[in-house]
């Protein structure tokens, strides 16, 4: 995905994705978001994924680490904060020419589920959404359940490794803290 210059709007590290996704929707936010967690900050998996918002509705997901579009994308981008959050504007054609629709697109309130866990963004984002936009068949139900995005998620096994790692490491270090035997 060639992403174009746009205005730089915030550019912070936060605990999870909730609050640039909200402020995109707060600020009707026609560009994009770069989202780099924490695991690619540290431990140079060089994934970061990029979320297109339409009048603060995100559209488009891509990471660049799994050259993953759509529900997938965000399944990849879905682990521990925190997360260095870059969010731009850009003119509302320049949006156009970013990517594939039909391979990068998201139901508007998935990245609210799936990012961030918050059902209540996710459902603002839907009524933010206009009528054709929405492509997910439970949209009004409080969920975005798209089985693709677990699947996938479930099936990639360096992924669930790597997160079991971090948590191994992160429980031994608390347990050293603490004054446990090792």
């Amino acid at each position: 995905m060639n992403l174009p210059d746009g205005r730089l709007l915030k550019s912070r590290v936060v605990d999870d994705p909730r609050d640039p996704l909200a402020a995109a929707l707060d600020r009707s936010v026609t560009g994009y978001a770069v989202l780099e967690p924490q695991e690619a900050l540290l431990l140079d998996t060089g994934g970061t994924g990029v979320l297109t918002f339409r009048d603060g509705v995100p559209e488009l997901a891509y990471h660049t680490g799994t050259d993953r579009g759509g529900p997938e994308a965000l399944a990849d981008l879905a682990t521990p904060g925190p997360y260095h959050v870059e969010l731009y504007d850009l003119a509302p054609d320049a949006l156009d020419a970013l990517g594939d629709p039909d391979a990068l697109s998201v139901p508007p309130g998935m990245p609210a589920e799936r990012l961030a866990g918050d059902p209540a963004l996710a459902a603002s984002t839907r009524r933010a959404a206009p009528e054709p936009r929405d492509p997910d068949p439970t949209a009004g139900d409080g969920g975005d359940r798209e089985p693709g995005a677990v699947e996938a998620f479930l099936r990639d096994e360096a992924k669930i490794e790597a997160i079991r790692e971090q948590a191994r490491e992160e429980a031994e270090r608390r347990a050293e803290e603490w004054g446990f035997d090792v």
